[in-house]
């Protein structure tokens, strides 16, 4: 086998980028078929005729610069990504730490309406990382003549061998993002995705415009945490909520919350019910971070607001999105031996950079290229 062969693992955990049209109409995941199709589309068998390289029946292999070889594993069951829950994360965390070593990166293929949560959470869950992790879908089934699901899956294969970006990241409409930074934007839109306060690590044109001094620094040993707790929750902020409400929501066995406040961190304070909700709450031991509503920006104790919240033990989630606080929260409440302080100063610091920091010294990496 030639010396400049990458392998890469793709990971089909279900979703539109695979499904079809059963008889009533509506898109499902169909078993053993999207390989299939992969391989009608995007194998090139001349190419392993030529090298004189064996395939085994569920690979596929790729010339892009460079001899590429798709290992593809299918999960059963495939799930529509809104079935998608915690335990669907720690299985896709486990199949990277087992086949670690024998692949260059990895493209894990998965519905749009989780994407992101599961992004932020592999970003968690995979400490240490110094491989690409490219999740990606399509807005519109492979299975359609016209598509978005082809080239979203070439340039993630392309990117997870040929790029040293060790994160966990998001291929979507000739962007790559930041998993734990994104969000989605759009039903209908082939541009379905936005980082809102963090810039493209790369983008896709005719060629490769890669972001480097936004590039964090490849981790030395991956060490993988797969437990979660799924004992967390979303609060937002509405002008007609009460403390019945909040109340009912931060009951046990809730262990933490993302309270989604107007602007930069603000909440309803003429209301002292819904403050004591929360603090009582936070005397229980119930850690709640507070994030903004706006899709861009950040919360900050600018106002009287915010400083209350602050007084009262809420912890500033800075400009984290929802599914990077949800998650977030779901991996140090579930970290063993800490304290509740050590869980609150895990969550207020930039781990993976899901957030700005002051101190933020990850974002110097200038020595991203491709690989040669």
């Amino acid at each position: 086998m030639p010396a400049s062969v990458r392998k890469v693992l793709l990971l089909y955990v279900g979703g539109t980028i695979g499904m079809q049209k059963n008889d009533q109409g509506a898109y499902i995941p169909i078993p053993n078929a999207f390989l299939q199709k992969l391989t009608k589309e995007i194998h090139r068998p001349e190419v392993a005729k030529e090298y004189n390289i064996e395939m085994k029946k569920n690979q596929l292999i790729l010339y892009q610069g460079r001899i590429i070889i798709c290992e593809f594993k299918e999960y059963d069951p495939l799930l529509d990504s809104s079935n998608m829950t915690e335990t669907d994360w720690s299985l896709i965390a486990k199949d990277i730490e087992q086949y670690y070593n024998e692949f260059d990166g990895f493209v894990v293929l998965h519905g749009t309406d989780t994407l992101c949560y599961t992004s932020s959470a592999l970003s968690f869950m995979l400490e240490g990382l110094s491989k690409p992790v490219i999740v990606t879908g399509s807005q519109i089934s492979f299975f359609e003549p016209r598509n978005d699901a082809k080239s979203n899956i070439l340039s993630s294969i392309d990117i997870a061998v040929n790029y040293d970006i060790p994160e966990v990241c998001i291929f979507f409409a000739d962007k790559l993002c930041r998993g734990n930074r994104t969000t989605k934007i759009s039903s209908t839109q082939m541009n379905a995705f936005n980082s809102p306060n963090l810039p493209p690590l790369a983008e896709v044109g005719i060629t490769v415009k890669v972001n480097s001094r936004a590039i964090r620094k490849p981790g030395k040993n991956l060490k993988v945490f797969r437990r979660l707790t799924s004992n967390v929750g979303v609060i937002t902020i509405v002008p007609t909520i009460n403390s019945a409400m909040l109340k009912a929501i931060l009951q046990p066995p809730l262990e933490g919350a993302v309270l989604e406040s107007f602007g930069v961190g603000n909440i309803p304070t003429r209301r002292q019910d819904i403050l004591d909700a929360l603090e009582e709450a936070i005397k229980r031991g119930v850690i709640i971070v507070n994030i903004t509503q706006c899709s861009e920006g950040a919360v900050n104790a600018l106002y009287e607001p915010g400083q209350l919240m602050e007084n009262i033990g809420v912890i500033s989630g800075n400009d984290m999105t929802l599914e990077a606080a949800l998650t977030k929260l779901s991996y140090v409440l579930a970290l063993p031996n800490l304290s509740r302080d050590d869980r609150i100063m895990l969550v207020r610091k930039d781990l993976r950079g899901e957030l700005t920091a002051p101190d933020n010294n990850n974002n110097n990496n200038n020595n991203c290229a491709k690989v040669n």
